[in-house]
């Protein structure tokens, strides 16, 4: 029954994906089911940030509500934004004749996230910046965790997660920029063990205090 209502609901998101804004009656007769039963899937599919309702007034007779797709819908299709960027870089380095103007592109991306996180980590002490490190992280869908080394003392950041695997893979600009974004950032000494792009199981970042490496 689950795998049943899963199934129309995921009938009912293609209907709104390709057909746009519909009322109840416009779903309920492609779906072959009732409207009541439209409307309970259209209820859980609103609590859940997937659909949004509109009041549409007509010219005669009742209001009728208008459903669409939310931004956070759009998610659950399909995408190619990692061949995309990589067609896209490929490009540029093909008709630039290297690739210093990759390198340039990476190191602004670098200098915009410093910009962007260095306020974050302000007058805190080392720990509490590779904490706030690890929810900017997370929050970018890396699945950061962090520990202490116990023996020595040292921090390590670990990221189970490449977004921008593809990416890294091929270009490892990408990489680069990602340790010496966090070295500025923690203003710690940066030292990367494992990586994702090179086979790893997981990227880890060895952390220390800049007067520990000194």
């Amino acid at each position: 029954m689950a795998e049943e209502q899963y199934s129309t609901r995921r009938q009912l998101l293609q209907l709104l994906k390709t057909q746009g804004s519909c009322g109840i009656g416009e779903l309920s007769k492609p779906l072959g089911i009732t409207e009541m039963a439209v409307r309970r899937h259209i209820h859980t599919l609103e609590r859940d940030g997937l659909i949004r309702s509109t009041l549409v007034r007509q010219a005669m007779g009742r209001p009728m509500y208008s459903y669409s797709l939310t931004p956070e819908a759009d998610d659950l299709f399909p995408k190619n934004y990692p061949q995309l960027t990589l067609d896209l870089l490929s490009e540029l380095e093909e008709q630039t004749g290297g690739p210093e103007v990759i390198d340039l592109m990476f190191q602004g991306r670098r200098d915009k996230l410093e910009d962007r996180y260095r306020p974050q980590m302000q007058d805190k002490p080392l720990e509490d910046r590779v904490s706030e490190l690890t929810s900017i992280q997370n929050a970018g869908g890396y699945m950061t965790e962090w520990e202490r080394a116990e023996d020595s003392g040292t921090l390590h950041l670990h990221e189970y997660n490449c977004p921008i695997a593809q990416v890294a893979n091929r270009y490892r600009q990408a990489c680069r920029c990602e340790q010496q974004l966090f070295e500025t950032l923690l203003d710690a000494q940066v030292e990367r063990t494992e990586c994702l792009a090179e086979g790893g199981g997981r990227c880890t970042y060895a952390i220390r205090p800049k007067s520990a490496a000194q």
